[in-house]
């Protein structure tokens, strides 16, 4: 199968086109060429950059079989990949993301209610990020007609990873000593390796898969807790963990998600956050390696990278932040 990627050498990138080319397709990729160049030197690469008003002339010579476009939140790149596309490909698959639920205070399957559209093209913006993947879902069915699938993940997690929004905690958890834990250990987490992921899009085009599909994990529920004690048991570590209430998060400005990663209190507007009804894809055939696994590559890989970008936490709490937290909670009179 001809299999254009466009991306590819991003996060899940690389692991769909691995696995495309270990099942003995024939994989193209499109990008910019700026990230990780040397990867995939055989693999034929078309370079274009999308926010430039001729940015896919690259792919105007060639047809695929199937196109997964994965690094997308502007719509008009979307639109742009139509005109230029057109006639020439047989599948298009679209990764967007279940932040285009306008509604997460109860669990939500694919018919939920989505943000309103945005009604200007913008590369990514944090601020309409949901929005934006809205429209682009909509701009994919409207350049490709039928032959679209459109993935929605939740929180990708794993090796490569550089947001630090996973791998907070197998590194926090390694350290050991006292770990500041959010909320209570029942609370419900969800996330999705990107090797899962990326290998069941690959699937997906193999089979000519249509439709819409969340796409988070584990399949059996997963609790805060258990999500923890798994990171730990990869570990050597003799972390403790020390349960601090989400009200005293908030009021000691500790952020849910970006502070302590994985994790929104599971309350009010975010009662169904991380209770995402993914079955749908998986009798798709989305399935997801243990925890265990995906700690201990995390962790291979964060000590692999150079220490200057180990020190550049992009999520989590810095280690004097958490120690005072951890010092006012047991103040407070509240701890156990």
């Amino acid at each position: 199968m001809r299999i254009l990627i466009l991306g590819g050498t991003g996060f899940i990138g690389p692991y769909q086109v691995q696995y495309a080319l270990d099942r003995g397709h024939k994989v193209t990729l499109f990008n910019r060429g700026v990230t990780n160049t040397a990867l995939f030197p055989n693999v034929p690469r078309l370079v274009g950059d999308r926010n430039l008003p001729d940015g896919h002339k690259a792919l105007e010579g060639g047809e695929w079989d199937v196109v997964i476009d994965n690094p997308t939140s502007n719509p008009k790149w979307v639109r742009d990949a139509g005109n230029a596309l057109r006639g020439r490909t047989k599948h298009y698959l679209f990764v967007s993301t279940i932040s285009v639920f306008s509604d997460n205070s109860k669990p939500i399957d694919e018919n939920g209610p989505l943000h309103l559209p945005s009604d200007i093209d913008a590369a990514y913006d944090a601020k309409v990020y949901g929005q934006n993947k809205v429209r682009s879902e909509m701009e994919a069915k409207t350049q490709f007609g039928n032959d679209v699938t459109i993935i929605r993940p939740g929180l990708i997690v794993g090796p490569g990873d550089l947001s630090d929004r996973f791998s907070y905690w197998p590194v926090r958890i390694d350290r050991g000593g006292e770990v500041m834990a959010p909320g209570t250990p029942n609370d419900p987490v969800q996330y999705v390796d990107a090797r899962d992921l990326g290998e069941w899009i690959v699937r997906l085009a193999e089979t000519k898969t249509l439709g819409t599909f969340n796409a988070t994990g584990p399949k059996l529920p997963t609790t805060m807790s258990e999500m923890l004690y798994g990171i730990k048991a990869v570990t050597t570590s003799g972390a403790r963990f020390t349960w601090v209430a989400a009200d005293f998060l908030t009021a000691n400005q500790v952020r849910a998600w970006s502070d302590m990663p994985v994790w929104v209190p599971p309350t009010g507007r975010t009662a169904g956050f991380a209770r995402v009804i993914c079955t749908k894809a998986y009798a798709a055939g989305l399935t997801f390696r243990p925890l265990a696994e995906t700690a201990a590559a995390t962790l291979q890989w964060y000590h692999a990278r150079p220490a200057a970008e180990q020190e550049k936490a992009r999520a989590g709490l810095a280690a004097d932040r958490e120690v005072a937290v951890l010092a006012a909670w047991h103040a407070s009179g509240r701890s156990e």
